[in-house]
């Protein structure tokens, strides 16, 4: 089969987009120690950008500006690393309870395979010795796994602070580099798409920080108001895993309802966990998510689904979480480049603006 000259441009431009989402792919995945905190540092940057402006517009020097915008968001980072961690260790402090119940449920799980499926007490536990067994001659690599873990963590926290700071303190320099080396095509096009992926990023951040608040709220009041054990834990857990988009809250209902099986003495309650989540992530989806968030992260479920497990086969669960700000700037740089405008309609929720329209008049 022939294909006519006229397509040919077509597919040039279809293969040089898919190889360079491949030859990004590749970098994402071979130098994500290096690129995951600087993009970190990116939003973070972007977040404490207004701060630092005001901050000079009071006649306060750049580099005290930048400092103190960022020792605050690190002791607001760590006050709420301190709260997880004292609601992990009141948790933890009931372990001996925890244990005893969980064994009695393991039991009781033993006693109805026997009876359904005719697999003796004696043949179960003899293959949960084995697996126990496997588990402890992969211990060498579990326990490497962890180290890689907590060094990660380690890397993280040291150098976000400082890509944070060398971008905001070089803001200008940075700009200006890009801006010079399209200056003799689109200067005026790549401003507006920094100025668009400034704004997505800023409202990205900051509606994320205030939908968190709000679903830790809501999961709190409901848990509390049930007499749910651990209730500030489960919603805490439950408002951070609500990070990550779809997978997080299947993950939190998950997780939330494990424990009150563990914890509570009332059956009943595990119903009710699963009730008051759903019921916070339906108002969510269908309140929060559009008029927070959604008014600038202008991206279809679709593009936000795949672009979550591409996050995460790429990167992790750092990956999952800077996949839908990494969407939402690509679309706007899809946006504004006349070959790539398809990608940016593929991308785009045709539906978002008139359901935040009907929101708004419902609110006014």
């Amino acid at each position: 089969m022939t294909i006519s000259n006229e397509s040919d441009p077509f597919y040039k431009r279809l293969s040089l987009n898919l190889i360079s989402i491949g030859l990004i792919a590749a970098a994402l995945y071979i130098a994500q120690d290096i690129l995951l905190p600087l993009f970190f540092s990116m939003l973070l940057a972007a977040l404490l950008l207004p701060a630092v402006k005001f901050l000079q517009r009071k006649k306060i020097p750049k580099i005290v500006s930048i400092i103190l915008s960022l020792t605050i968001s690190l002791v607001l980072v760590f006050g709420i690393l301190y709260f997880l961690t004292t609601q992990v260790l009141n948790f933890l402090d009931d372990s001996d309870m925890i244990e005893d119940k969980f064994n009695g449920l393991i039991r009781d799980a033993q006693r109805w395979v026997s009876q359904n499926f005719h697999v003796g007490i004696r043949k179960q536990n003899q293959y949960i010795h084995d697996t126990a067994e496997k588990i402890k001659t992969s211990g060498p690599a579990l326990v490497g796994q962890t180290f890689l873990s907590l060094t990660e963590i380690f890397s993280y926290l040291i150098f976000i602070p400082i890509y944070t700071f060398l971008l905001l303190y070089y803001k200008d320099l940075i700009k200006k580099f890009l801006v010079d080396s399209f200056r003799n095509s689109s200067e005026h096009q790549v401003v507006t798409i920094l100025q668009e992926c400034q704004n997505v990023s800023q409202h990205y951040i900051l509606g994320l920080l205030i939908e968190m608040t709000i679903v830790f709220s809501l999961n709190a009041a409901g848990f509390l108001i049930l007499g749910i054990p651990y209730a500030i834990f489960l919603a805490l857990v439950g408002a951070l895993l609500n990070l990550i988009p779809y997978v997080g809250m299947l993950v939190a209902n998950i997780f939330c309802m494990i424990i009150t099986l563990i914890s509570s003495p009332d059956i009943s309650n595990v119903l009710w966990v699963g009730v008051v989540l759903m019921a916070v992530q339906f108002i969510d989806n269908n309140f929060l998510m559009p008029l927070i968030v959604g008014s600038k992260v202008r991206i279809n479920a679709l593009a936000t689904i795949v672009g979550v497990l591409i996050g995460g086969a790429l990167c992790g669960v750092p990956g999952m979480f800077l996949a839908i700000p990494g969407v939402a700037v690509l679309k706007v740089i899809f946006d504004r480049v006349d070959g790539l405008k398809a990608w940016g309609t593929l991308m785009g929720d045709p539906g978002a603006d008139k359901q935040r329209e009907k929101l708004k008049d419902a609110i006014h």
